[in-house]
Order: C-alpha cells, then structure tokens, then sequence
C-alpha cells in the first residue's frame, strides 16, 4: 500500500521539508505525506529512536527522509540543527511546526515548572525553528511556514498552559507573516480539533479512558478526525496552490470550534471521512466501535 494523498503527484518533487516531532501522530502522517509527494523530508524531535522508524518506514515506501535529533527548546540545539540540514541539502523549502506536548491539568494545580515547559515545547521551541529556518535560509530564498496550535478558541478548559501557548504561536504566524512577507516567506497555522492520533496514547490512562472516547461527541461532524485530514491541510499550505495564504489558520475539527450552546447536535453517522494515510495507527484509548 501507499499513501492515498488527494493532492498532485510530485507536488514537492525535489523540495526540503523540515517536520517537528516527525516521528509520531500527525508529524508522522505528515511527513509520510510529504515524502510521498517528491518531498526529502527531515524528521526532528528528541528521541532519535522514534525518528528512525519513521524514516525507515518512509524509505520502505519508496520515499526520502532523514532525521535531526534535538530538543527545540534549547536555542543552541536548534541553530546548530539547522544548520547542518542547510549544509547538507542547500536549502530549506518548507517547515511544519508540528512539535509540542501538554498535560491535563486544572489552572491553580499548574506549577510554574509546569507552566513554563509546555509553553517552551508549544510556543517558544516553534519560535526558535522557524527563526533559524528564515535567518539561515528562507530570508534569502523564500519559504512556506506551517504552524500547528490547536482548537483553543473560547478557552481550553484542563489544559490552559496549551491554549496559552497555542494562542500565542498563532498570534507569532499572524506577525511572521507580516514581517517576513518581504522575502517571499509565507507563514500559516493549523488548528487541529479531536484527532484520532497515537499522541492520544501519553495521556494519562484513567483521563484517557474517560475522555477520549467521548470526544467525538462534541463536534458537529459527531466524529474525531483522521490524522490525513490534518496532514492535507498542511501540505496544501505548503504548495504554491496557496501562494497568496499567509497570516491564516485553517481549523481542522470538525466544527468543534463554532462554540455551539443553545443548539443541541444531533448524533448521526452521516459524516464524510478521509482515511489517506496507509500507516496509521489508532489510539489505544479509541479501540472500540466508531
């Protein structure tokens, strides 16, 4: 099998695409996507075990990737990371902004350790990549910018440290945007709803076999959402089908974002859903009827 992407093939023949936290959940899809595009892709994150069986996988299917081990919260790691990529393949096309974590946790339980890790790994690593992209590269020859945040909009209840940040990295795509435009660097965000990801997995069990499975209930859609149908918004972003986007964010969630309180969703099966990615692998949490 191969990946069943709906975009044209050879789309980023020969291009350069950096992916963070590349070697799980919607990193993964992606950059198997985009490898399977014509892309060479680099994986990064920090567990270099992880990164190597995605690039092995990559390769098995025909495609081309290489990975970066490093911690995006560390602004040396980062300089020096890029660095090397730059050298070795001369130049960067493309950078998902991917990489990050979060824990649930009410605001007051929230130590200021806590506070300040997931903001790094959410908001100030995403900066740091994508400074170094555009200083060492794209400010001379251009570039897209894909910036991963999350369904955030109207409060992010149990994981405030996230939403924090989140809304952050997408007010950092909206100035990017503006003050990178001059050197044909494009920068946009991608707000993913309830995602049927392996990242569902490093939740704590007890939260996860409570709240996962009811997730898909919240949408309008009434389901959760295919890490393909993350991963195509995404590349679109990236090709020059979206030349004259940047300073967006396209919401992938199915609707859970409208903020819907008066209306009651009616539960139905009547949703469409892309199933792209041939390697996918489902949260434990879900393994149950859809």
């Amino acid at each position: 099998m191969a990946y069943r992407s709906i975009l044209a093939p050879e789309l980023f023949q020969d291009q350069t695409i950096i992916v963070t936290g590349g070697g799980s959940g919607i990193g993964r899809c992606c950059a198997h996507e985009l490898a399977s595009l014509g892309a060479h892709v680099v994986i990064t994150g920090r567990k270099a075990e992880k990164l190597e069986a995605t690039v092995a996988e990559i390769r098995e299917d025909g495609g081309n990737a290489d990975f970066e081990a490093f911690d995006i919260r560390q602004e040396e790691d980062v300089a020096a990371a890029i660095e090397r990529i730059v050298a070795a393949r001369g130049r960067i096309h493309g950078l998902v902004n991917n990489a990050g974590g979060q824990y649930p946790t009410p605001l007051e339980a929230i130590s200021k350790k806590g506070w300040e890790a997931v903001v790094a790994s959410n908001l100030t690593g995403g900066f740091l990549v994508a400074r170094e992209c555009f200083k060492q590269i794209m400010q001379a020859q251009g570039g897209a910018i894909v910036n991963i945040i999350a369904d955030m909009w109207n409060g992010m209840p149990g994981m405030g440290h996230s939403g924090a940040a989140r809304a952050g990295m997408l007010n950092f795509t909206e100035t990017a945007a503006t003050e990178w435009a001059s050197a044909g660097v494009r920068v946009n965000a991608v707000a993913p709803g309830y995602i049927a990801s392996s990242g569902m997995d490093h939740y704590d069990p007890d939260f996860a076999r409570k709240v996962i499975p009811k997730l898909s209930r919240l949408a309008p859609m009434q389901r959760m959402g295919e890490e393909a149908e993350v991963s195509s918004a995404i590349c679109w972003l990236l090709s020059e089908g979206a030349a004259f986007v940047t300073g967006s964010c396209i919401k992938v969630d199915g609707g859970s974002s409208l903020g819907i309180k008066a209306f009651e969703l009616e539960a139905h099966d009547r949703a469409p859903r892309y199933e792209g990615f041939h390697r996918a692998r489902r949260p434990k949490a879900l393994d149950v009827d859809r």
